[in-house]
């Protein structure tokens, strides 16, 4: 990897994986600093359209969680309106500037998270943010098909990165055993290194195992 676009490097994972990324080119955006908004297609057109490629590798590592449902009694309209902006559309949007950042054997990957993944869901709840997952990774596996097309070695993935300790994670982490944002970072970049163009289209956990959509 010589250049890189981290895209959500103010959040907890995203300023982890843009600081381990030092010594090498790194572009990094974010809402707070850059004013990077993935819900306005207007900001990403803006932002992503005054970059010059092509880089060899590009994360997106931006979502939000909302307020997790317990039943379906708690969606509401709006709510879920708002994580898919930002968590599905969002990413769409970013991805639809891909084909002319990317090098030719470049690297995506999109952080994702194993409660997207419909066969892996054995307690319900958090359908939004479930959901929002779950369409995100159908994108990203679109996208991978479409790459495979014009970028020949290509490789776009959809990762879990686990239970990372931020603010994102600090209401709903519980009993689940967590990991720092720079472990999480540093086990990412591993997967990705790692990572084979016959790979592409794929949903990997931080250790590098398949997730199963």
């Amino acid at each position: 990897m010589t250049k890189a676009l981290i895209i959500g490097a103010s959040g907890g994972i995203g300023a982890a994986l843009a600081a381990a990324c030092a010594g090498h080119e790194v572009r990094a955006l974010s809402r707070r600093d850059d004013g990077f908004d993935v819900t306005d297609p207007a900001s990403v057109d803006r932002a992503l359209g005054a970059l010059d490629g092509p880089f060899d590798l590009i994360i997106v590592a931006i979502g939000i969680l909302g307020m997790p449902e317990k039943s379906l009694a708690a969606i509401d309209a709006s709510a879920m309106a708002q994580v898919f902006a930002v968590n599905t559309i969002g990413p769409a949007l970013i991805l639809h500037h891909v084909p002319r950042l990317l090098g030719t054997s470049g690297k995506v990957a999109v952080l994702s998270a194993r409660v997207g993944s419909i066969g892996d869901n054995r307690i319900g709840g958090w359908h939004s943010y479930r959901a929002s997952k779950a369409a995100l990774n159908q994108i990203i596996h679109g996208a991978a098909i479409e790459l495979s097309r014009t970028h020949k070695g290509s490789i776009c993935v959809a990762l879990h990165p686990g239970t990372v300790a931020t603010e994102f994670t600090a209401k709903y982490a519980g009993r689940h055993a967590t990991v720092t944002p720079e472990e999480a970072a540093s086990n990412l970049l591993s997967v990705i290194a790692a990572l084979t163009p016959s790979q592409s289209g794929g949903f990997f956990d931080y250790s590098g195992a398949e997730v199963p959509w």
